[in-house]
């Protein structure tokens, strides 16, 4: 039986509800890249263990969930465009309570969910790993560190900033997308820790001091905290560019002491460049 099926601009049923209520099926992998429907409704997908969504309709909540006690993996991938709604990010993941690896792409654009922290933390209850890609590189990423309050269970943490050569606010680009504004969200800063986080990654760093600053707040959460990698951008399939202004890839290592790191963050971020 079919185990894997990948659709790709699917047109069909546009502005429809699509059901899937397939106990029997086989299905593990589902992958949608750009498909128009309102929304996907899971009612029974035992099998189901990755899904891939990638952009869909912005006046609608794209994903509800019945019984899928295999699903681990999601991928959630769109620009916001000019009316795209704020989503409510509890309200898809609601019944995916199994899900361990979460990816949350915005592909340099405002942010298409809500700051609803303390309403994630039933979704957010098992993720060990956490993946929030495609922040635009001019944005103040403080706000990313509510993650580590919604989400106490997870374990490594990666970051994605993004700044591309063929990404620059045109007036082509204005037709499609909104006037980029760095995400306004309230940090409790005296949240519990995260005493699960053991690893950082962070793409695209630079030797800022929203980066630094950033860095720190994870450090002062998450006290059992080990390794940071901190890398350069990845290739961008569209420009082929890399950001030559980011360093090499660097790695915190175990053996040194987090208040020696502390002390440099902190030098850093008194002298950003």
């Amino acid at each position: 039986q079919l185990k894997q099926l990948t659709l790709y601009h699917w047109l069909d049923g546009w502005r429809t509800v699509w059901t899937i209520d397939a106990p029997n099926s086989k299905l593990s992998v589902l992958v949608l890249l750009t498909c128009r429907f309102e929304r996907l409704y899971f009612v029974c997908l035992p099998k189901l263990e990755k899904l891939v969504l990638d952009t869909w309709e912005p006046h609608s909540v794209p994903l509800s969930f019945g019984f899928v006690p295999s699903l681990g993996e999601v991928e959630l991938t769109c620009g916001a465009t000019l009316d795209q709604i704020l989503l409510k990010l509890s309200d898809p993941l609601h019944g995916a309570t199994g899900i361990h690896t979460l990816t949350l792409d915005f592909q340099a654009e405002n942010l298409w969910m809500q700051p609803e922290i303390k309403q994630l933390r039933t979704a957010f209850n098992k993720p060990r790993n956490l993946s929030v890609r495609g922040i635009f590189a001019e944005f103040d990423i403080l706000w990313a560190t509510a993650f580590l309050e919604a989400a106490p269970s997870v374990e490594i943490l990666q970051i994605e900033v993004c700044d591309h050569a063929c990404d620059v606010d045109g007036e082509d680009r204005l037709w499609t997308f909104a006037e980029r504004k760095s995400p306004q969200w309230e940090i409790d800063l005296g949240s519990s820790k995260n005493l699960l986080l053991n690893e950082l990654q962070f793409i695209g760093f630079r030797s800022l001091k929203q980066h630094f600053s950033f860095i720190r707040a994870v450090m002062e959460r998450a006290p059992r905290l080990q390794t940071i990698v901190l890398s350069g951008d990845e290739q961008c399939d569209k420009c082929d560019a890399l950001c030559v202004a980011s360093p090499r890839d660097s790695v915190l290592p175990k053996n040194q002491s987090r208040k020696s790191w502390s002390g440099e963050l902190q030098t850093a971020c008194s002298h950003p460049k």
